[in-house]
């Protein structure tokens, strides 16, 4: 499988930056554009109670894997952090241009549509975070 890097940085480098850096740029407390292989990603990333909320807006491209190493990016950073959960939230149910693939792949990952408080329906997730 093909490396992906997020914005040119291996997710071993993203995570060997120091906290106050990552956090700096990540969990900026609003929106951000990245690039994560051949896909770009309108995202947030926020801390909530003990849970890394991971909110994908919009994703152009990809294919190539982007998803499995966001999900183990974020994971790694939860338990880094001592954090208890991470909680999924993608808005792909409304894309002007869905992916016919994308329920399937989320499906089989195990998101499911819900109602989500404050967003609406959306694919949702969320998971333990094992020490």
């Amino acid at each position: 499988m093909r490396q992906v890097n997020i914005e040119g940085y291996t997710p071993d480098e993203i995570l060997s930056l120091p906290d106050e850096q990552l956090d700096g740029f990540v969990l900026a407390g609003e929106p951000l554009v990245f690039r994560a292989g051949s896909a770009e990603i309108l995202g947030e990333f926020k801390i909530r109670g003990g849970s890394l909320l991971v909110e994908l807006a919009q994703i152009d491209g990809g294919g190539e894997g982007v998803l499995p190493v966001l999900t183990s990016l974020a994971h790694r950073y939860a338990q880094r952090r001592g954090l208890e959960k991470v909680e999924w939230v993608v808005h792909a149910l409304n894309c002007a241009k869905p992916n016919p693939k994308l329920r399937r792949v989320m499906e089989r990952r195990g998101f499911v549509v819900t109602d989500v408080e404050g967003v609406g329906k959306a694919y949702y997730r969320a998971y333990e975070v094992s020490r």
